[in-house]
């Protein structure tokens, strides 16, 4: 249906802070840079750490999350995987068929990434780069007035909100496991681990999540640019392109019905690709991984939920869905694409991490907020400590670590629960995502939209969210 003329003031506000952004916002490889001298300054300025030791806690913390990166990596590829798979696909074409018009479309692909990233936020981050791709090609399609970069925000909305509250999320998980609060990490204080029933399954959490879903989902509707304001998939991706099943990864909603699982070529008849393509093997080495995890989990229960158990999950699922192993292999191939910013990132963020965790500036950090709150406020302040060491180190395991046993000692100090202090805090670093780009390196390469021209949305969801998002962490019972 055909949109108002006149934007709304929701519209309006964002509209100028889009072109603001995608005036000045650099690429997050300089933005990367940037902020390393950002940090490295702040070091100068707040800490007793000289520019020689301040250079030498970067470089010393340069390759600290070799590790971390490689989980990090691999969260990626399997959503990644799974996410393109044709049937998976055709599911997003078929969804896409359901708005009819700009603002539901927004509405409807934030709903989806949002709901996709308490499951899993690399799935939901691969996932609503998809959708909002194939939403702007039904859009296109059938005439409907949408506004590609909001769609692509929208697909972003998973990281940008719900993903640290979820099954994924790296601080609650890492409380789950006994090697994380043991001798020289921090977390000494803590007296057992803190089981995902506290945190991700709390009644606090899911409520938080629900209101959280709904409320961004109206922001972005409420957001929509509409008339000439609105630029379609056609201004950033060329129409040839658009319904290329090979580059999108698989055939058009139409052709759902052909037997899509089957590989791409043709396979020699020789023994080695026969093995290499066998249903069998594939299948029964991917139910093998399933047993392996439902057995973890039956036996632990929700302390099952790791990072490495999420990670083995994902992996064994998406042979047992594509069930030829060289076809698998294959489409990882395709998906390494994606995890490139990471690999080049990453390194760099931990070198900023070397400085705000060896200089004493991330618990300078904290620790000045912290004083500030009480028992009430308290929820609330976590989350603003979470949002800040986010700006500086976009890692939600890696800043835990830094900044979590602060979190958690003035909890114990203040007597909030710390299930409550730990999700509070992860709302606040899932929260600034929106002004990060670096999360968003897979989802710009799938949609063909650069940083500049989808952040200014972003920061506009950030700044709405503020006040609901303060609201809920005051009021909604423990």
């Amino acid at each position: 249906m055909a949109a108002s003329s006149e934007p709304g003031v929701v519209e309006r506000v964002g509209f100028r802070i889009s072109e603001i952004v995608e005036r000045w916002m650099p690429s997050p490889f300089v933005f990367a840079i940037l902020l390393t001298y950002l940090v490295y300054g702040a070091g100068l300025l707040a800490t007793d750490s000289g520019p020689v030791e301040l250079l030498e806690f970067w470089y010393g913390g340069f390759w600290a999350f070799l590790g971390f990166s490689m989980q990090m990596v691999l969260i990626l590829m399997t959503g990644f995987v799974i996410a393109y798979h044709p049937r998976v696909n055709a599911i997003l074409q078929r969804l896409a068929e359901i708005p009819n018009s700009g603002a539901q479309a927004a509405a409807f692909v934030g709903f989806i990434s949002m709901s996709l990233a308490w499951v899993h936020w690399g799935f939901s981050l691969i996932m609503g780069a998809i959708f909002a791709r194939e939403m702007g090609k039904v859009a296109h399609r059938k005439g409907i007035t949408v506004h590609y970069p909001l769609l692509a925000v929208a697909g972003y909305m998973g990281l940008g909100l719900t993903w640290h509250w979820g099954i994924s999320g790296s601080a609650p998980l890492q409380l789950t496991d006994a090697n994380n609060i043991g001798e020289g990490t921090g977390f000494e204080f803590l007296s057992s681990t803190i089981p995902a029933a506290e945190t991700i399954f709390h009644p606090y959490a899911l409520t938080l999540t629900v209101l959280s879903i709904i409320f961004a989902s109206a922001v972005l509707y409420v957001l929509a640019p509409s008339g000439e304001r609105a630029k379609g998939i056609t201004e950033y991706v060329d129409e040839a392109e658009l319904f290329d099943s090979v580059s999108d990864g698989g055939t058009d909603a139409a052709d759902a019905s052909d037997p899509v699982d089957e590989p791409p070529a043709e396979v020699d008849d020789v023994p080695a690709e026969r093995m290499n393509n066998s249903r069998i093997i594939g299948g029964l080495v991917a139910l093998s991984g399933v047993a392996i995890l439902a057995v973890q989990f039956a036996g632990q229960g929700l302390n099952a939920f790791t990072l490495n158990a999420v990670n083995f999950g994902f992996l064994f699922a998406g042979l047992l869905i594509y069930q030829r192993p060289a076809y698998y292999r294959d489409r990882f191939n395709e998906a390494a694409g994606a995890a490139a910013g990471i690999v080049l990132l990453f390194p760099f963020f931990a070198g900023i991490q070397g400085i705000m965790a060896s200089s004493g500036l991330a618990l300078l950090l904290a620790e000045g907020l912290l004083d500030v709150s009480t028992a009430a406020t308290y929820p609330v302040i976590a989350w603003i400590v979470g949002s800040v060491a986010n700006l500086f180190v976009p890692s939600g395991g890696g800043e835990w670590l830094v900044v979590g046993p602060s979190v958690l000692q003035a909890a114990q100090e203040l007597g909030v629960p710390y299930g409550q202090a730990t999700i509070a805090y992860a709302v606040g670093d899932a929260h600034t995502n929106l002004l990060n780009p670096f999360w968003a390196l897979p989802l710009l390469a799938i949609t063909n939209v650069r940083a500049r021209e989808m952040f200014g949305y972003a920061i506009a969801m950030l700044i709405a969210l503020i006040p609901f998002l303060a609201v809920a962490l005051y009021a909604v019972p423990y």
